[in-house]
């Protein structure tokens, strides 16, 4: 039998599908096809196979070693997996023992800054054909089946910032001299000056590379909508259609990967690491717009025909419907717990300063860019939805919207009623978001509903591979160094 229906997932349906691919991939002279998956940083990992093998591992799929999954951000294994009891929280796992990576052949794309090369993406399995509870996009998967059990969909739109730098010399980065564990970056200059928001000359400075990025996301099929230049020197902005949230999330990590690789080939160093290691820098941000879809009606559910009567534009009925008004509730309860999944990175804290465009408190505003969650649209208005402007671009955006679905449920499942709207959101008031990761790692362990819904298994590992991340940078002699080492040079 073989492995795509050991696990149970292989059907008459799937078995069309990989027979077109393998056609496809025939005629079109694809030599290569990269099996990639995404780890509990966001990364995508995964092999490089012959396109034989390639559409072999459609059915048999492809092994890798177990290990990847228990990486920090420096590429550590979190565990001791050749001690006796050093993963016996981690059943499947010991002796760094195989899982099977298994592609999705629907998802097949050619890569469009690299000839005869195609990417899959694949999701990890147990060699039994159980699936591994710990795999982030499983996590959104069980996520988003609680919520369609409750009627609803998850619609989301992406608003990344990010960093590109043009390449001055490699020889830091690719000098055996100074070959370190993790390396150097490359040495780099800003393409804008910035400090100049959205202006014309600043975008025609900086044509060159975000063409790539335009090419890149546009031949991936990204649904792109525009790039804009952001306050930062060196920083731009891309912005995307709203979708679902799984395919939202699919399109991030192609997104960012695509871009590092193919502007990385025309001689430009992208990051999405918030704060770059310079001085002067702006933080960046990912801002996740989403609302709720009715399935049944298909409609937005976050829109209320008229505002509620007596309400004021500070009480959330006066924009939101009385399932986006609990959402939004849901999202404010949970906010600390789900603050390290959303910035999951030390260098990401950074980040929550005053008068910054970033949050401080736990509040929310009508259309105020200063809140941690803020409420876009009107009374009537199909466009409503509520934007968390917590997250940093370096996110998991399996995690990051997982966490979403499991605190806007409990805000739907409880009723629960946000407070009134904030028009200070830097004034002192209101709960603090976390200020460092370890505090955000506590906050989390300290949410039962989010541990419950997210699985107490699944919680204790991703705070056991964030705190050696933690560890490792109390340890360094330089945090500036280890930043640059660990971000700036990866993500």
């Amino acid at each position: 039998m073989a492995f795509a229906a050991r696990c149970g997932v292989h059907s008459a349906e799937r078995e069309a599908a990989c027979l077109h691919l393998a056609k496809l991939i025939e005629v079109s002279g694809i030599e290569l096809v990269r099996m990639g998956w995404c780890d509990t940083h966001g990364m995508l990992r995964g092999k490089t196979l012959t396109a034989a093998a390639a559409i072999r591992a459609l059915r048999d799929g492809v092994g890798m070693v177990g290990t990847l999954m228990l990486k920090d951000t420096a590429d550590r294994t979190a565990w001791k997996v050749f001690e006796p009891d050093g993963v016996s929280d981690l059943p499947g796992f010991a002796g760094a023992a195989n899982l099977m990576l298994l592609p999705d052949p629907g998802s097949f794309i050619a890569l469009p800054w690299l000839p005869r090369t195609g990417w899959l993406r694949c999701q990890p399995w147990f060699g039994d054909g159980t699936p591994v509870p710990l795999d982030t996009r499983r996590v959104l998967q069980d996520a988003l089946a609680r919520l369609n059990s409750a009627g609803y969909g998850l619609k989301t739109g992406l608003e990344v910032e990010f960093h590109i730098y043009r390449i001055t010399s490699t020889r830091p980065q690719l000098n055996p001299e100074l070959a370190a564990w993790p390396g150097l970056p490359p040495d780099v200059e800003m393409i804008h000056p910035g400090y100049n928001l959205q202006a014309e000359a600043m975008m025609d400075m900086a044509d060159e590379p975000l063409r790539i990025v335009q090419h890149t996301a546009q031949a991936l099929g990204l649904p792109l909508q525009s790039l804009e230049i952001e306050l930062g020197p060196s920083q731009v902005e891309a912005v995307f259609d709203a979708t679902d949230a799984m395919t939202a999330a699919d399109q991030m990590v192609l997104f960012r990967n695509g871009v590092r690789q193919a502007l990385r080939r025309a001689g430009y160093h992208a990051t999405f690491m918030c704060r770059p290691p310079f001085p002067n820098i702006m933080s960046s941000g990912w801002h996740l717009h989403q609302s709720l879809l009715d399935l049944a009606s298909g409609r937005n559910a976050c829109v209320r025909e008229a505002a509620a009567h007596g309400s004021e534009p500070t009480d959330a009925t006066h924009t939101l419907s009385d399932a986006g008004a609990h959402w939004l509730g849901g999202l404010l309860a949970h906010a600390r717990g789900m603050t390290a999944l959303c910035t999951p990175t030390i260098n990401g804290f950074d980040r929550f300063r005053p008068n910054a465009l970033a949050p401080q408190a736990v509040l929310w505003g009508r259309d105020n860019r200063g809140a941690m969650l803020r409420v876009v649209g009107a009374a009537g208005d199909t466009a409503t939805r509520i934007e968390n402007r917590v997250g940093e671009p370096a996110a998991n955006p399996y995690l990051y919207m997982a966490a979403q679905i499991h605190a806007g449920l409990d805000g739907l499942e409880r009723s629960l009623q946000p407070p009134r709207g904030s028009e200070r959101p830097y004034g002192g008031q209101g709960e603090k978001i976390p200020s460092t990761l370890a505090e955000g790692l506590e906050a989390l362990k300290a949410d039962a509903a989010l541990c419950e819904s997210l699985g107490p298994d699944f919680v204790r590992y991703f705070c056991r591979i964030k705190q050696s991340e933690i560890d490792r940078c109390a340890q360094a002699e330089d945090r500036t160094d280890f930043e640059r080492r660990e971000y700036f040079a990866r993500t």
